[in-house]
């Protein structure tokens, strides 16, 4: 039974109790010449009072509604064998929003794993107007044509740039890149003669191809070029096959590693141990890289690791464990998109265009430019492993010559 609120009334006064005293006595006389008795008094009940349900909240699907933020979407890897680049990724792009103090962007990570095309659809669904990612390159190819109908760009991290094109645009860092970059440094260093070994597959073709280019453009010669499969013991065949025609003043390894290092000692022992060691970009993803004896003198092309170290110490600070390397291109890609926000009204379209500001932007990574072919052409130094650790033999542009 509900209690009744007596806060509000007011106390009553004497002389108010004698009128009603009064009054009571007057009933009294008036009725006193004859009494009929009426039996007891209705007994009077209080009014039963009725809880009051409460109003449910009404639930909205899909992200909130958000009207004073850009939404981004980023598709990466959440589950399944890349989720450890996936998540470096994400907490990248998070790291960098709460870096720059920026406001104006919400960026919602997609799972990536469960299907692209089916994280793309939910994407767009839920109204984000620019996708940050796919990793891989077959995840770029499901989402790009759902994301073009849509009219929304995609800028991915893959390295693959047969995937770029049809408003796909590519960040990841490409052997062609890496590779003519460290020839052209072994040519102003007087190397004229090359060889190289890489692995039979899609990266080794694209690298035979890019490392054939860059030494015909560089004015030297490839006097043998090996294949092989990543098996024990066909390295050492292809190493056998080139030893035929040395000696040679560089031979690019195009591989990871642990792959060049172990076949720096055949390369020795059948010849060619005068020769100087050419890596690929692969070589810049791999912590232990430098720890590597084998590979004490060699050289390889890649971004600069001069502002990732900041960035890794300060990653490892707030989240407990180190970023994968990769992981710079979400920091980076969200530099990106804050820095074209200034040409983006709440609301619209992302402006594509702005993608291809032949000026380039800055980043972690450095200095970087989507070109003719949606590739992310990009300012790169050449390393030196030396004494267990790299160090920068050719400093990286600071920019883009329009």
């Amino acid at each position: 039974m509900a209690e009744r609120d007596t806060k509000g009334q007011r106390p009553i006064g004497f002389k108010r109790l004698l009128q009603i005293a009064g009054i009571a006595g007057a009933v009294a006389l008036a009725g006193c010449q004859t009494v009929v008795p009426r039996g007891p008094a209705p007994v009077k009940h209080p009014p039963v009072v009725r809880p009051v349900q409460p109003q449910q909240p009404v639930v909205e699907q899909g992200i909130p509604t958000d009207t004073q933020r850009h939404r981004v979407a980023l598709l990466v890897p959440l589950s399944g064998p890349n989720a450890g680049v996936g998540q470096s990724l994400a907490n990248a792009t998070q790291m960098a929003l709460l870096d720059s103090k920026n406001e104006r962007i919400r960026i919602t990570s997609y799972d990536t794993a469960t299907g692209a095309a089916l994280a793309a659809q939910k994407a767009l669904a839920d109204g984000n107007q620019l996708i940050l990612g796919p990793l891989l390159a077959d995840d770029v190819r499901a989402v790009t044509p759902i994301a073009h109908r849509a009219g929304v760009p995609v800028v991915s991290f893959s390295n693959d740039a047969t995937a770029a094109g049809n408003g796909a645009y590519l960040m990841g860092y490409v052997p062609a890149q890496s590779i003519g970059r460290v020839v052209d440094y072994a040519r102003e260093q007087g190397v004229t003669t090359f060889g190289g070994l890489v692995p039979n597959g899609t990266y080794g073709q694209r690298a035979s191809t890019a490392f054939l280019r860059a030494v015909e453009s560089a004015g030297g010669q490839v006097a043998s070029l090996q294949t092989y499969d990543r098996v024990p013991g066909s390295i050492t065949s292809a190493i056998l096959r080139m030893s035929k025609s040395a000696p040679y003043q560089a031979i690019l390894i195009a591989d990871g590693g642990n792959s060049a290092s172990a076949a720096v000692p055949v390369l020795r022992k059948n010849g060619m141990g005068g020769a100087r060691v050419l890596g690929t970009e692969l070589w810049n993803s791999e912590s232990a890289i430098a720890s590597k004896a084998g590979l004490e003198g060699a050289w390889f092309a890649s971004v600069s690791d001069g502002l990732y170290r900041q960035y890794a110490a300060r990653y490892r600070a707030r989240f407990g464990a180190a970023p994968f390397r990769l992981s710079s291109l979400g920091y980076d890609s969200v530099l990106l998109t804050i820095r074209i926000m200034r040409d983006w009204p709440m609301g619209t379209a992302f402006p594509e265009d702005r993608l291809k500001d032949r000026g380039g932007f800055a980043g972690i990574d450095g200095a970087f430019r989507f070109g003719r072919d949606n590739v992310a052409e990009r300012a790169l130094e050449v390393q030196e492993i030396r004494g267990g650790t790299t160090v920068t033999i050719s400093p990286a542009p600071s920019g883009f010559e329009r």
